[in-house]
């Protein structure tokens, strides 16, 4: 079905009108929400998490249709042939079998007549024997020391989830390893890390599926020059993850080890393939690890066996499609009080973003209205120091708070006013979604709330890893029902390719001007020109 027949389906016909009524001064948050049977009639609990979507700007009537809408466009019947492996990834001509790096059952699952699962829990085992070498100091550093540092290099899905996953459960880190991030070409990146590793004890991990990446090369190049200027051979310092034959996996050029990822795999989508497990496992250890991806498991099977109506991702991304093409709401904010999901939202933002920022369906038609809404968040309390005052009284914007009910750090119990400070925590996540829905007159216009802002709770029962996993499947599954939603791809990202292709030609004539002072830089445009001279001369 394409994306034009989507806006001439009855449904969303319908939604469009729903949306007008639900604009009404009757239908205002503080009217809707004193329905005393509301919380029981929106909202959904299942795998230990509770989703309350109470508080949207949506009624029993709009909510039918957005579920008819989700019948119409197939969207389970899509999910779950993504969890089998057709090519939904058209354009690539791509399988997205995420899923399957999680996927405990004793089931087969072929892709071009071959069964992938034995290869992805070889890769597993793999990566299981070699953190456990590196953990009782079998495998050591060229000089002898115990590896007590790691640095990922690589950008994007190579590192933003991982980073989300080790943040969230930093609290189970007991390897004696510290993870570091080196992602960004900035060299203040570099300098960073260099100032807090022991070279001598430093695995240098090498993320890249095509290994061509040019921020990951330049990173790398870096890494191996400062490895040589301290003497240390970066052979056996060195950890690749990549495609079977790319530069990475090249016997001609040794590492320590190399672990394969896979073409049908997204590197956004990639957490729990090699791509996260081989830094997790260093850090967490690997069975915290499979915690993690039983976790995500848990998820996945909601996802695809719940009913429509039962299912909270697909509901999320129902919910997330009202807000963006109905209610006309541009953004979309994630505000966990929960101090460890402090990098969820950076995670997010790429998964949807990147996903679903695009312009165009699977038939090539272009859509006449925007998908994918702009995904940013911070944890609370802190956000409601920052920018709540634009949530409250300035421009409206939806948000999703997650809540915590057992904090990892139980036994810090002590009061203030009365309250201990997880107590204190909860005090805020309780009110602010109540505040942002029912606004508060004054007589004075600086003091009034307008209320009828829309949020969705999102409550865990802890931060084990299992909870991670399950946050981190049901944000996944999201953002593909989303998609399907749409009619769009959400496992390509061309949008990226464009502004790379103009750094190439920058970075040529940079080149060609440190190879030569004298070099021309007139090829280049004006603009491109001057701060290209501007750099030179500086």
């Amino acid at each position: 079905m394409t994306a034009q027949s989507l806006y001439t389906l009855e449904s969303w016909k319908q939604l469009m009108a729903r949306a007008e009524v639900m604009n009404q001064p009757q239908h205002h948050l503080k009217r809707l929400i004193a329905d005393p049977n509301r919380l029981s009639a929106f909202s959904l609990a299942a795998a230990d998490v509770f989703f309350d979507f109470s508080r949207q700007r949506i009624d029993a009537t709009a909510l039918a249709l957005l579920f008819e809408l989700a019948r119409t466009r197939g969207l389970q019947e899509k999910f779950a042939a993504m969890t089998q492996g057709e090519k939904l990834n058209i354009t690539e001509n791509r399988a997205a079998l995420h899923t399957a790096t999680r996927d405990f059952s004793s089931n087969s699952l072929y892709l071009d007549g071959k069964d992938i699962l034995p290869e992805l829990r070889e890769v597993n085992r793999r990566i299981k024997d070699f953190s456990d070498q590196i953990h009782d100091g079998t495998i050591r550093g060229s000089t002898g020391k115990r590896f007590r540092h790691v640095v990922v290099i690589g950008i994007g899905g190579s590192y933003l989830g991982t980073e989300f996953v080790s943040t969230a459960l930093k609290s189970y880190a007991d390897q004696n390893i510290d993870l570091h991030y080196l992602s960004n070409v900035d060299i203040h990146n570099f300098g960073a890390i260099i100032q807090e590793i022991d070279p001598e004890a430093t695995l240098w991990l090498i993320i890249s599926k095509s290994y061509t990446t040019p921020e990951t090369l330049a990173n790398e190049s870096l890494a191996r020059a400062f490895m040589a200027e301290k003497g240390i051979d970066p052979s056996k310092h060195i950890v690749t993850v990549t495609a079977k034959g790319s530069p990475g996996d090249d016997p001609a050029n040794p590492v320590l080890q190399s672990f394969n990822m896979f073409d049908f795999i997204g590197g956004r989508y990639s957490v729990c393939s090699a791509v996260g497990a081989v830094p997790l496992s260093l850090y967490l250890g690997y069975d915290i690890f499979e915690r993690f991806l039983k976790g995500a498991e848990a998820m996945d099977s909601h996802a695809v066996h719940s009913p429509i109506h039962e299912n909270i991702p697909l509901v999320a991304a129902l919910l997330a499609i009202w807000n963006n093409n109905f209610l006309k709401y541009p953004a979309q904010a994630i505000i966990p009080y929960a101090a460890p999901l402090a990098k969820l939202a950076p995670h997010v933002q790429q998964l949807n973003m990147e996903s679903n920022g695009k312009t165009v369906n699977t038939d090539g038609i272009f859509l006449n209205e925007p998908c994918g809404p702009i995904i940013f968040g911070e944890p609370g309390t802190n956000a409601q120091h920052s920018f709540f005052q634009l949530a409250h009284q300035g421009r409206a914007f939806p948000i999703e708070f997650i809540g915590v009910i057992h904090p990892q750090y139980p036994k810090y119990q002590s009061l203030s006013k009365g309250v201990t400070n997880h107590q204190e925590l909860w005090a805020n996540l309780l009110s602010q979604p109540m505040a942002l829905a029912t606004g508060k007159d004054d007589a004075d216009p600086a003091r009034c709330f307008s209320g009828n802002r829309p949020s969705s709770t999102l409550i865990l029962k802890d931060l084990s890893p299992e909870s991670i996993g399950k946050l981190l499947s049901f944000y996944e599954a999201r953002t593909v029902f989303e998609a399907f939603i749409w009619g769009i791809n959400p496992f390509d990202q061309f949008g990226v390719e464009l502004g790379k292709v103009l750094a190439g030609k920058i970075r040529q004539e940079m080149a060609d001007r440190n190879m030569d002072s004298a070099h021309s830089l007139d090829s280049t445009d004006a603009t491109t020109r001057f701060y290209m001279e501007m750099l030179f001369s500086g």
